[in-house]
């Protein structure tokens, strides 16, 4: 019983970690995040209303989200993806609200994108937010 116990305390403590956004990456804390995959519905879904031409966001920033190379190239103010870096990465910055609680995006929906899809958006710049 003493080893069922310890072995479940280190199974959750992997589990914590992985859940912290650190050790094995991926949506689901197993491999690589899919910007085909995993990335892109995100976009499709939350994003292309605003960030393609003629809508709001594209407008006043510039940012076409339609395509992987749109997205990285960024603004008319610059790139806004970081690979390798989600901390100063202004895409995921402005999906947490850090840059500022009143540009928080995607815009127009209350509250934010679910906690786990701002999880896979961070895990993909942080793998290097390859065109995978």
């Amino acid at each position: 019983m003493k080893i069922k116990i310890l072995l479940g305390g280190a199974v959750l403590a992997a589990l914590s970690f992985n859940a912290l956004g650190q050790g094995t990456p991926g949506p689901t804390g197993q491999g690589e995040v899919s910007y085909k995959n995993d990335v892109y519905p995100l976009i499709y879904d939350y994003c292309l209303n605003c960030h393609s031409p003629g809508g709001k966001g594209y407008n006043k920033s510039g940012l076409d989200m339609r395509t992987y190379e749109g997205l990285m190239k960024g603004t008319k103010f610059g790139p806004v993806v970081k690979p390798g870096d989600p901390e100063t990465s202004t895409f995921i910055m402005l999906l947490e609200g850090r840059a500022n609680p009143a540009l928080r995006m995607p815009a127009g929906i209350n509250g934010s994108l679910y906690k786990q899809h701002i999880t896979t958006l961070r895990k993909w710049v942080h793998q290097g937010a390859k065109n995978n």
